[in-house]
């Protein structure tokens, strides 16, 4: 498990939604290896769109740079 070691770097979510993200995130880190990041990213997505409803995106990796747009209230990033 690797609870305790994500970083919250910047978000407007409401803290609920933030809690429920690292529960998503430390759940599909504890079922898929750390390097299988299209499943992790699946389960995260998967459990907010049963959680929230459908539409949210979700990237998970490393050494890479993005732009998003997004509805306010619903961005996370988070740093290992």
């Amino acid at each position: 498990m690797l609870e305790g070691k994500a970083l919250v770097q910047d978000t407007d979510m409401p803290d609920k939604m933030q809690i429920q993200a690292m529960v998503a995130a430390s759940e599909a880190l504890d079922r898929y290896d750390v390097f299988d990041c299209k499943s992790i990213a699946a389960h995260i997505k998967k459990d907010f769109d049963n959680r929230y409803g459908s539409g949210w995106q979700c990237v998970v990796g490393s050494n890479f740079g993005c732009f998003f747009t997004h509805s306010k209230g619903s961005f996370i990033f988070k740093g290992i």
